[in-house]
């Protein structure tokens, strides 16, 4: 039966996707003297808030997420931020794979909310790796799974994230709208006589006195 490690080396942002996209520099070995034919690899790779400090102007982020500051000893828990997936060829001893993190813009997700709250530092996270084997059997092939307590702990510079997302958006954000919200914000756009909806939801802020 095989037996592999895992460990992540780098995370990086890729400058010439068609999308928003990290990529995680994997590197795995096999300890066994074991020959990998292939393997269908899984991960699930989770935040981990509780394992870094937060300066006063990220905790003003983090108040929709995990409450005030007196209350993070009870909210500040790990939750998911994606699940990826990657074939990795055959291989002797030890190899390294990209492991494709595909992002998104949209504030409404949890995740996205808490990387738009981080100024500097890092973002702690862990990869938990598990998928299929396969191996030199008796009679062929042989399956192995890989045991679900593999993981790799990884500390990702947020000036990655940052990097990654002022290269795709840059000096811009992505909101989304109801239908009903976005017909209603079109129509006050037009008997304005407004060009853009930036143009109209500047409209509705200086009303407030909340423009900038």
């Amino acid at each position: 039966m095989s037996d592999l490690t895992f460990s992540v080396v780098d995370v990086f942002a890729e400058k010439y996707a068609a999308a928003p996209q990290l990529t995680a520099r994997l590197r795995i070995e096999e300890t066994s003297g074991e020959v990998v034919h292939a393997m269908a690899l899984r991960c699930q790779v989770r935040i981990e808030p509780q394992r870094r400090k937060y300066s006063t102007d990220e905790e003003s982020g983090l108040l929709d997420m995990f409450g005030t500051r007196e209350r993070w000893f009870d909210t500040l828990k790990p939750f998911m931020w994606m699940q990826c997936t990657a074939m990795v060829q055959g291989f002797t001893g030890i190899t390294e794979v990209d492991l494709v993190m595909p992002c998104t813009y949209d504030f409404e997700v949890t995740w996205s909310k808490y990387l738009h709250a981080l100024r500097d530092d890092s973002i702690p996270v862990v990869f938990l790796f598990s998928g299929t084997v396969f191996t030199r059997g008796i009679t062929g092939f042989g399956v192995d799974q890989i045991p679900w307590d593999r993981e790799s702990r990884y500390p990702i510079p947020v000036s990655v994230w940052q990097d990654m997302i002022d290269h795709y958006f840059p000096n811009t954000g992505w909101l989304r709208l109801s239908r009903d919200t976005m017909e209603s914000l079109t129509h006050y756009k037009s008997v304005r006589g407004l060009t853009t909806y930036e143009a109209a939801v500047e409209s509705l802020l200086a009303k407030t006195g909340l423009a900038s």
